[in-house]
């Protein structure tokens, strides 16, 4: 069986192909239209997916979305009811969206089917059509891929259909909810009216939250827990929704929200103070509890050995490096594309399994391929491509490439990475990474400032060799998808003197903690990514040979992009990033591209075009 998952309008579309039961690819569609969070049909991706497995239209056995739209509207309009008179302006605001677009958006899905994919001659889409609920989505992608014959599935988002949390045991190709936590009392949305509180933008910005949280202390903690929210010792949780504008208004928080916290949300781009900092950590403190409490309740209930996770909670790395520091399970696996992106993934693999009954073999490391699901430039395409576009290159060798390039990371240069399939998920893998020396003290400002152009306090992670992860980490434990944060080892840290400690809030930033500083965040951890050699080979060997020159076998890794943008896909983008950043050297498959010989006409002035987010 061809089968085709598809995630589309609300945030992050994206689609998968599978091939008996085999990931072939999978892309967000915000990669190829170069709109962040893209929501529209995902044309290019389905393209893409099938270009990837050599498929013809005709040959998709089944196309199936990721959640089920009518049930969708059912929980507004209930929502609506329950609340009425309250919050009439946003339910006649957002009423005929829903109508146009969003009730039918069976027969939406079709048409653009016919549009795109085949004509209305030739297919009857209407009987390859599935439709999957949104948390069995995230559970059978977190599951089935997962290298467990069996393990507990928790779920945590803004919300689905109704669900916000839930759980599902996974047996061989079985896949049983068994608890849902259901809207409007959401772990998900009560992280994301934080963001919107601190200024941030609600589905975009709350990992700037996670990573501001280090630099504040949780002062607020208990504020949260006596009055917006009521967590129980199994984790489950109810809302004080006297608090929260999101079922009735067009905000996430309201006035009294304000009153609780003594000041109105602020406003993006306005200088953030100790507070926002403070509120960050204090969010963070309260969803690790709940995040541990319900992994301990899951334990108890269930007694299974094995957890994996999805949802876009479980892209909050902290919470994962702390519920992996209990030792509730022994194993932990989770769905790198954790959002709702990776929900076409589980919409496919759900049909595969559940509806058709397929066997399923388990994939000792995982059946993810190290998400490098995207697409591959061959390196006559590459040069033809970087040709069209102007770019005056040098096409050297594999042992060339990877000797230039680790000497321009050991000189201290900011590099962009174009190797291989593109990564699918919100992390760059060593597929399209910038990469630098994590040894300077002064490459995590330098990084934000000059190449991302973002806030100098966001954090960037380490790619390690997993053969040298536990040297330099306290961590000894896979985390290919950089979904775990640890603290630097002990005798890599450098000790603080007693000024230094009396710091607080971003003057913390410029206070070296480690070796490897530019990786090291203000309370020593990182988030890591363990490089396997299997996985990503050329990746693997660059380290390897920065290690040989340095002695060091980590780099600064972040996502090829600039703020507002997506991760690059294409050699164009890649060399269109070159030229609008400070990236020094680019290296796109086996061309070797330096900032200094390139042609200064093509310059691009991203700084001032980026759009905010």
């Amino acid at each position: 069986m061809n089968i085709l998952g598809i995630s589309a309008y609300y945030h992050d579309a994206a689609a998968c192909i599978l091939v008996a039961g085999e990931i072939i690819g999978a892309a967000q569609e915000e990669r190829f239209t170069r709109k962040k969070h893209d929501s529209v049909f995902p044309v290019n991706a389905i393209k893409y997916c099938l270009n990837e497995a050599k498929l013809s239209a005709g040959e998709i056995d089944y196309v199936v979305f990721y959640d089920k739209p009518f049930l969708k509207f059912e929980r507004i309009f209930e929502t609506y009811l329950a609340f009425a008179p309250k919050g009439f302006t946003s339910f006649a605001t957002s009423l005929p969206v829903w109508v146009k677009d969003k009730l039918f958006q069976k027969s939406v899905i079709l048409n653009a089917l016919k549009e795109y994919c085949g004509n209305k001659n030739e297919i009857d889409w209407s009987k390859r059509l599935l439709f999957s609920e949104h948390h069995l989505s995230h559970a059978a992608s977190a599951f089935f891929p997962s290298p467990f014959e069996e393990a507990a599935v928790l779920t945590m988002d803004g919300v689905g259909e109704w669900a916000t949390t839930s759980l599902a045991i996974g047996r061989g190709n079985t896949l049983t909810v068994k608890k849902e936590i259901h809207f409007p009392h959401s772990l998900g949305l009560l992280y994301s009216a934080i963001t919107y509180y601190t200024g941030f933008k609600v589905n975009s910005g709350e990992y700037k939250v996670m990573g501001l949280a280090p630099y504040g202390e949780p002062r607020f903690a208990n504020l949260i827990k006596d009055n917006l929210i009521d967590i129980k010792e199994d984790g489950s949780f109810h809302l004080d929704m006297s608090y929260f504008n999101y079922c009735i208004g067009l905000t996430m928080t309201n006035d009294r929200f304000d009153k609780l916290f003594g000041a109105p949300p602020r406003k993006s781009e306005s200088d953030l103070t100790q507070r926002e900092m403070d509120i960050a950590a204090s969010i963070q403190v309260v969803t690790e509890e709940i995040v541990i409490k319900l992994a301990r309740g899951i334990k108890q209930s269930t007694g299974l050995k094995n957890l994996c996770l999805a949802g876009g909670v479980a892209l909050n790395c902290v919470a994962n490096g702390k519920l992996l520091g209990e030792n509730i399970f022994d194993n932990i696996w989770i769905q790198p594309a954790a959002g709702d992106a990776g929900g076409a993934v589980g919409a496919a693999l759900a049909a595969h399994y559940l509806m058709l009954n397929q066997p399923r073999k388990v994939d000792a490391q995982d059946s993810m391929k190290g998400a490098y699901l995207g697409p591959e430039f061959s390196q006559t395409d590459i040069e033809q491509r970087l040709t069209a576009a102007g770019a005056k290159f040098e096409t050297v060798s594999d042992t060339a490439l990877i000797n230039l390039t680790a000497q321009a990371l050991a000189d201290g240069k900011a590099v962009g990475w174009h190797q291989g399939r593109m990564e699918f998920g919100p992390r760059s893998l060593g597929g399209r990474s910038i990469i630098a020396d994590p040894r300077s003290p002064l490459v995590q400002k330098q990084l934000n400032l000059k190449v991302k152009y973002r806030e100098s306090f966001r954090p960037f992670a380490p790619s390690v060799l997993r053969e040298n992860v536990a040297e330099w980490f306290q961590l000894d434990k896979d985390s290919p998808y950089m979904l775990l944060v640890a603290e630097v080892a002990k005798e890599k840290q450098l000790e603080m003197t007693e000024e230094q400690r009396k710091l607080f809030g971003i003057d913390k930033l410029n206070v070296p903690r480690s070796k490897i500083p530019a990786i090291t965040h203000v309370d020593y951890s990182a988030r890591i990514q363990t490089v396997h050699k299997e996985t990503n080979p050329k990746y693997h060997a660059l380290i390897s040979k920065f290690k040989e020159l340095t002695g060091c076998p980590v780099i600064v890794n972040t996502s090829f992009n600039v703020r507002g943008e997506p991760i690059v896909c294409t050699p164009e983008d890649a060399f269109n990033c070159l030229m609008g950043t400070g990236i020094e050297f680019l290296a796109v498959g086996n061309c070797i591209l330096e900032k200094q010989n390139q042609d200064m006409s093509l310059i691009k002035d991203y700084k001032n075009a980026y759009e905010l987010d």
